[in-house]
């Protein structure tokens, strides 16, 4: 299934602006993975190769992607009739307590499409569902359904980095789309396991140990750390993008800093760093050590 879609998924630092400039950096391969995939815009955006992984070590991400690829119609059924509401947001957050994992699933994708910007840290996990700008819950079968065919044969983990790195497999064209988490970010407060500045040095050991196994692209936030720990790959290109970001009426400065956004619809400029352990096609955006 070859299918072009969005990702499934509201996420916190997710892609989805960004996805035209990495897929004219990605090179040919028949072997696809993703060590962070969270809401996967890229792997969703792409067409697939014969073979594809996508891994994160959030286990309750994981488990919804399982059940979407697995079990869709069990998900679709038992999420129908749903209403985007505050109270039964409230209701999934703090009340619902799943039995199983389809209940689970259940839990985190109700949670997903209606926290602001897809935060799923429970602490700042607030409501966030608009009707002029969310998908509407009638709608949810559909994006299930889409991304189960897109899921069918794609191997889905839940492993730390480093054991994905340790398992590859020998004689593939292997292609290794990576984003971590910002290293100077405050992203506890997005994400449910945090990622530490050790976890950001292990990954710069593991990649320096195995690259030749594979070409990989990795994004993170220009600062000077990123710089130094990354000046032996091929290139590093400096990339931005715009986006916006939406609101509800509700969406009002609050003090918590996850909500403190200006004027619905109003554009921002992404910057990071495109790190590539070959050399790109693309050397108009080369930045020379």
């Amino acid at each position: 299934m070859n299918l072009t879609i969005n990702s499934p998924f509201r996420y916190a630092g997710g892609k989805f602006y960004a996805r035209k400039l990495i897929l004219e950096q990605i090179t040919p391969h028949n072997y696809y993975i993703e060590l962070f995939t969270g809401g996967g815009s890229i792997f969703f955006a792409k067409p697939k190769v014969a073979d594809n992984w996508l891994n994160d070590i959030d286990i309750d991400l994981i488990n919804t992607y399982k059940i979407i690829r697995d079990y869709p119609n069990e998900l679709i059924d038992i999420l129908k009739g749903e209403v985007a509401t505050k109270e039964r947001h409230s209701f999934y957050k703090n009340d619902f307590v799943p039995t199983n994992d389809l209940e689970r699933a259940q839990r985190w994708f109700y949670l997903n499409r209606t926290s602001y910007s897809g935060i799923m840290n429970i602490k700042n996990c607030y409501w966030g569902y608009g009707d002029k700008y969310s998908m509407r819950p009638e709608n949810w079968g559909m994006n299930i359904t889409r991304t189960s065919k897109k899921l069918k044969n794609v191997k889905i983990t839940d492993y730390d980095f480093e054991k994905v790195l340790d398992e590859l497999p020998e004689n593939k064209e292997i292609f290794i789309f990576i984003d971590p988490p910002y290293i100077n970010a405050d992203q506890d407060k997005f994400y449910t396991y945090s990622f530490t500045r050790n976890d950001h040095d292990r990954l710069q050991k593991a990649l320096i140990k195995y690259s030749q196994k594979f070409k990989f692209l990795l994004t993170y936030d220009n600062s000077s750390e990123i710089w130094k720990l990354y000046d032996w790959t091929k290139q590093i290109l400096e990339k931005e993008w715009n986006y916006t970001i939406n609101r509800t009426d509700d969406q009002k400065k609050n003090g918590n800093g996850i909500n403190d956004v200006k004027k619905k619809g109003e554009r921002y400029k992404g910057k990071e760093l495109f790190i590539l352990n070959y050399k790109s096609n693309y050397f108009e955006d080369l930045v020379l050590f």
